[in-house]
């Protein structure tokens, strides 16, 4: 990895680009019924679970009509992809930007540990809205890989496993360490294991593939 301590203007320059463009302006009477729209999903979501809202409630909660909620964001699992991208944004500005080890830093930290960072964030971001996540990951199937944010994750872990282990296939690999942070492997793993150890099964699997960089 490149040298340069100032931040992602060197090798991180492509993943700024990956991140999701902001959505474009919108007229206010729209804007407020988006807001609105997922004011309602956000509070009905955590009140019933996901299973439990339909598109109607959410229409009725917000209310605004039920064909303005269905144009906007087709199903649930597109209402779920928007509250998320708050969520996801605020992360991948921490790993551009923000301090080490999950961010460059001014010092930089070392690849392993800014790996086990990404995992320890990704895991608190995923756990914490986990039904939400693995509606939007598994509304059709491979809907996880053609989300945009996996392409930055992937991106991100990549360059940090180029650098803690030049001879591998940080590509390959990249996608191994992301395998056990998707949603419906944590929800199985979760539900039968406990959170705790699903944690730890998915930092030791990143300390495996990033060999003995990742122990910092």
């Amino acid at each position: 990895m490149s040298s340069d301590k100032s931040g992602p203007r060197s090798v991180y320059s492509g993943l700024v680009e990956l991140r999701p463009a902001p959505p474009p302006k919108e007229r206010a009477d729209a804007a407020r019924n988006r807001a609105a729209v997922l004011d309602a999903a956000a509070r009905l979501f955590a009140e019933r679970g996901v299973d439990g809202v339909t598109m109607d409630a959410v229409a009725a909660a917000a209310g605004v009509g039920k064909g303005t909620v269905f144009r906007r964001f087709g199903d649930k699992s597109g209402l779920a992809v928007a509250l998320l991208d708050e969520r996801e944004r605020d992360l991948q500005e921490a790993i551009l930007f923000g301090p080490a080890p999950l961010g460059p830093g001014c010092d930089g930290a070392a690849p392993g540990e800014r790996l086990a960072a990404f995992v320890e964030a990704y895991l608190d971001y995923a756990l914490g809205h986990l039904d939400l996540l693995r509606m939007s990951e598994t509304a059709s199937p491979g809907a996880r890989y053609r989300i945009g944010a996996y392409r930055f994750w992937h991106r991100h872990v990549t360059l940090l496993l180029a650098a803690a282990r030049p001879d591998g296939d940080a590509e390959a690999l990249a996608h191994a360490v992301l395998a056990p942070l998707g949603a419906e492997h944590l929800r199985a793993v979760v539900t039968e294991l406990g959170a705790a150890r699903a944690r730890a099964a998915a930092h030791a699997v990143a300390h495996a593939v990033a060999g003995s960089a990742a122990a910092g």
